[in-house]
């Protein structure tokens, strides 16, 4: 299993794995491709004949593949992608319909998460106002090139300030770094109201 923001991929360029262009490929990976112009998830075989993925992508542990969209905005965002081995069970109507569940809960979350204002806890002196700021607004579901295009910075720079706060903070990803760094303003205020 895994979730990727499309923010995060890696650059396709000389350097990328033929494997990797092709797995990112909209003309060559059909589930892929249904993904990011229905916004919907799918399985291998609700799109394709019974062991057709099989030939499309060689890896015995991806023998069966199943994507779900994250959407924010109206916008794909990211995806949750689901493999089985070549000769283990298909995925079935049942999985798709929890996978459904799992992308509109993800979808929801962040879209609750952009509209509700955080407070950060300042317990780690070592971010400066500026990694304050990027972080907020992941906090709030931006991508790094919205982040860079509302900070006035470049995509480039935001990726690199990122590397910095996950090093700073001894995290490996954006949900780590935002647990440990915000609180809901109404979750500080239920605390208040909360009789000792």
């Amino acid at each position: 299993m895994g979730a990727n923001f499309l923010d995060q991929l890696p650059a396709i360029d000389e350097h990328t794995p033929a494997m990797i262009k092709l797995a990112l490929s909209l003309d060559h990976n059909p589930v892929l491709r249904y993904v990011v112009q229905r916004h919907a998830a799918v399985h291998d075989e609700v799109i394709l004949p019974p062991g057709v993925w099989q030939r499309i992508c060689p890896r015995t542990d991806h023998g069966h593949v199943m994507l779900g969209p994250i959407v924010s905005d109206g916008q794909l965002v990211g995806g949750i992608a689901f493999t089985r081995y070549r000769y283990d069970q298909a995925f079935n109507a049942d999985n798709l319909a929890d996978l459904n569940a799992l992308c509109l809960h993800l979808s929801t979350r962040l879209a609750v998460l952009r509209s509700k204002p955080f407070m950060f806890q300042m317990n780690c002196s070592n971010i400066t106002p500026r990694e304050v700021q990027i972080a907020e607004l992941v906090a709030r579901g931006f991508t790094n090139a919205k982040i860079g295009e509302t900070l006035w910075i470049t995509e480039n720079s935001v990726k690199q300030a990122l590397k910095r706060m996950f090093r700073k903070l001894g995290v490996s990803s954006r949900a780590e770094m935002v647990a440990k760094l915000c609180l809901r303003e109404d979750k500080e205020q239920g605390a208040e109201n909360i009789p000792e």
